[in-house]
């Protein structure tokens, strides 16, 4: 009996040895036989995830995110413990047990499918679905399922537990293009990982298995039940108490996608970052995990989106409301599902919110709008629109809501700084805005239009357009490098130029249409007098001056070769502007713009930081003779302004730059002063005379307006801050009457600077050596005789001053109404 039993034992016993053999020959042999096409997991360690590039203010704060995949890696440490348990529970709850593959599991798995035929996922573990992310194709079959066993074995060998929990988390796709769980956190609840609660990690953690279909976005009510399972399996492995179960059950599942926590709104800025590092690098710079961190300061940025969008709005609203932007039949009884429906089609434009009538009253009406709800609209917020006329004027006054909107106009509503909302629409004209620091060229802040999602044309730095007389100080600057001073008179009087570079006769005029004879050159350039300039660049020959304005960084090929140059028939950008203007404010030095500071590698390498030359006021070569105490100091010079810049040396409680860093002076300090100077009386009592509002001695600027009122501009500025403001459309056409540099762009320069120099004490400039003030005639422009009732002030620089008044002098006259031709006595 013993024998019979012993011999049925010895036989099975045999038979699953056997069997066990022949397992393990053939694993050797499919080894052997898959081992050439296996991957070289040694390189995991090196695995390059595919991080997005981020463009950053020089404040921190985020600007923009380019880059198919999002993803935000982090390390295991920074992986919070609740996250790790709710994906075990959920994906493989042995992981720190098993060496790879879970045997029993993927038994029953090959089990299944031999009983279904289907060859369905199963049985894989977290290393195994690493593998299978990072390594091989999404095919199903033995082969590769085999080949998927052999990779996780050897990723197992290569890396910890924590490297390869840390390194799925943060690789597998997990919907909605979020890679890992950091992208996830972001993209469906707008947070940090450290920032979820318990049903977000949950819902979170079950999107690993089918990411594209369990994603609360693609389907709430599917990413409820798996997060329900995942709820249930961290109850069953005790991470989570009963009562913690029950209150994450009952939360709701949030249904939206979240971008990334963009903090500061500079997308024209963004895109002149992603096309820099393309050009830079190529495509790994969506892809390789750059940070850029810009030159924008996030409070400049946000000031000159806010002065752009309310100048072009007051702008549009002067002249009339050219109707809705679209009509809905809203059905009886219709409620918020319907309003909301009829706005899907209409998107929220430079902050403007959409909104549809829902109702109206005599003298009011009721909105609602998708993210702001319903809103009241009083007179005040739909009185001003009134038609538009073929002249650029308005039609009469409104006398009743139906006059103007109806139930079922979709229009647009913008919040005032009372609280109040009134009734606008997306203005039509453009314009754009950029600030420099002028002590090295950095760009502080820059919008390119109104909308950048609307149209993404930089108007900023693409819009290449005719200054007008905003272009005058440079012409007026050559002058007194020549000769010519503040006092200088000139007849602004007709006249009529030949010029073979310019097709027939030209007949310059003054905006005004009026002359006022002979005046002092300071006199012209703040009542902005066109033929003044003519007859000056006349004087001065359009080569000579050409070539002078050339200093301040315009292209040569944008400054036309003949007399017109001298009312700013330049083809200039705005920020082409604001760069040659800082010239001006930083005291003659030429400085190149740029918004790219530094470019971070992911492996916090930096990998380029600007190094740009600044401005040097008064720069002196220090001695370096015996007992002077500077050695080897023949390249230092002193630099006052700057203290943080990255080649400089103290000494003594001074800061000397070294030579290299210095940008080229191009205009003599002379020179700059006199030209600020006189650009300071403009806003003093000339054409920018509404800048008086910021109650600030320390600003300068000059407005611009071209031939039909095409372009509006303001350039201005202070010691520390260079802003330029444009007005104009896209396809060129008038602006309207009455609009001009001081009422149509001046606004937005006004509006900036209010936020910019908040708090900023003034700062007026010291005149430097080689100026003298003395007493002049107002009419003359000559030395005041003793006793003149008209004399006035003016500053010269030494060796250029005025005569002495004869006792019987008289300046020449010129008829008013005359005509001079180019060359006649009478020029000036």
């Amino acid at each position: 009996m013993r024998r019979y039993l012993r011999s049925p034992f010895r036989l099975i016993l045999a038979a699953v040895l056997g069997m066990a053999g022949a397992a393990v020959l053939g694993l050797l042999g499919a080894y052997q036989y898959l081992r050439p096409g296996l991957p070289d997991v040694s390189a995991i360690k090196d695995i390059r995830l595919q991080v997005p590039l981020r463009v950053f203010s020089r404040d921190g704060r985020l600007i923009a995110q380019f880059g198919e995949q999002r993803r935000i890696p982090l390390s295991f440490e920074a992986i919070p413990g609740q996250m790790i348990n709710a994906v075990l529970a959920a994906e493989d709850d042995r992981f720190f047990q098993h060496g790879g593959v879970d045997y029993p599991g993927l038994a029953r798995a090959v089990l299944r499918h031999l009983l279904s035929g289907n060859k369905a996922e199963g049985g894989s573990t977290i290393t195994m679905q690493l593998a299978r992310g990072v390594f091989l194709s999404p095919e199903k079959s033995y082969r590769r399922k085999m080949v998927e066993i052999f990779t996780t074995l050897r990723i197992e060998q290569e890396l910890t537990k924590q490297e390869i929990l840390a390194l799925y988390l943060n690789k597998m796709f997990l919907g909605q293009r979020a890679y890992g769980i950091g992208a996830a956190a972001e993209v469906y609840y707008g947070k940090t990982v450290d920032q979820l609660n318990l049903p977000e990690i949950a819902v979170i953690a079950g999107t690993f298995r089918l990411p594209s279909r369990d994603n609360p976005v693609a389907n709430a009510e599917l990413a409820r039940q798996r997060r329900s399972y995942v709820l249930r399996r961290m109850r069953e492995k005790e991470y989570i108490t009963q009562a913690e179960y029950e209150t994450a059950l009952k939360a709701p599942v949030e249904s939206k996608l979240h971008g990334p926590a963009v903090e500061v709104e500079a997308p024209y800025i963004a895109e002149m970052v992603r096309a820099d590092l393309f050009n830079r690098i190529g495509a790994d710079a969506y892809t390789a995990g750059y940070e850029v961190i810009t030159t924008v300061d996030s409070r400049l940025q946000r000031a000159a989106v806010k002065a752009l969008r309310g100048a072009l709005l007051e702008y549009d609203q002067r002249h009339g409301y050219r109707g809705p932007a679209g009509r809905v039949s809203l059905p009886s009884g219709a409620r918020e599902k319907e309003w909301s429906q009829a706005l899907e089609d209409y998107a929220v434009r430079g902050g403007l919110e959409p909104a549809v009538v829902i109702a109206t009253e005599e003298k009011s009406a009721v909105a609602y709008s998708r993210n702001v709800g319903r809103i009241n609209l009083g007179w005040t917020g739909i009185s001003w629109a009134r038609n538009p006329l073929p002249d650029g004027s308005v039609g009469p006054q409104l006398q009743r809501t139906a006059d103007v909107i109806a139930v079922g106009d979709v229009i647009y509503i913008a919040q005032e700084v009372s609280g109040n909302w009134r009734m606008v629409q997306v203005p039509e004209a453009q314009g754009a805005f950029v600030a420099v620091d002028p002590q090295d060229g950095a760009i502080a802040a820059l919008t390119g239009g109104f909308d950048y999602f609307a149209s993404n044309y930089n108007r900023a730095v693409q819009a290449k357009r005719q200054p007008g007389s905003s272009f005058k100080p440079f012409l007026y600057s050559a002058a007194l490098d020549q000769g010519f001073t503040p006092a200088s008179i000139v007849n602004d009087a007709p006249l009529v130029i030949e010029d073979p570079t310019l097709e027939g006769s030209w007949r310059p005029q003054n905006n005004t249409r009026e002359f006022r004879g002979p005046m002092r050159l300071r006199e012209a350039l703040v009542r902005s007098r066109n033929l003044v300039s003519i007859r000056v660049m006349n004087s001065l020959g359009p080569a000579y001056a050409t070539q002078f304005i050339e200093r301040f960084g315009f292209p040569e090929n944008s400054l036309p070769r003949n007399l017109s140059l001298a009312l700013g028939t330049a083809q200039v950008s705005p920020l082409e502007m604001a760069s040659a203007y800082s010239v001006f404010a930083n005291g003659g030095y030429r400085v190149d713009p740029y918004f790219v500071q530094r470019i971070v590698a992911a492996t916090g390498k930096v990998e380029y930081e600007a190094d740009p030359k600044f401005a040097c006021v008064d720069c002196i070569q220090p001695t370096t003779g015996e007992g002077s105490g500077v050695a080897n100091a023949t390249n230092l010079l002193d630099a006052p302004i700057r203290t943080d810049a990255n080649d400089e040396t103290r000494w003594g409680g001074r800061t000397y730059l070294q030579e290299k860093s210095l940008a080229p002076q191009v205009l003599s300090p002379q020179n700059d002063y006199l030209i600020t100077d006189m650009m300071g009386d403009v806003i003093k009592r000339g054409t920018a005379v509404r800048a008086l509002q910021l109650k600030r001695g320390d600003l300068a600027g000059k407005t611009g307006t071209t031939n039909d009122r095409r372009d509006a501009w303001f350039c201005g500025f202070n010691n520390s801050l260079v802003g330029t403001a444009w007005v104009g459309f896209d396809q060129e056409r008038s602006l309207g009457p009455g609009e001009e540099g001081s009422r149509t762009a001046l606004p937005m320069w006004i509006y900036f600077m209010a936020e910019a120099l908040k708090g900023v004490p003034e700062q007026r400039r010291a005149p430097p050596p080689g100026l003298v003030s003395m007493r002049i005639s107002a009419d003359t422009g000559l030395a005041a005789r003793p006793g003149d009732p008209s004399a006035i002030f003016e500053t010269f620089m030494a060796g250029h001053l005025p005569p002495q008044a004869e006792v019987d002098s008289a300046l020449p006259t010129s008829d008013a109404d005359g005509e001079h031709k180019e060359g006649d006595d009478s020029l000036f």
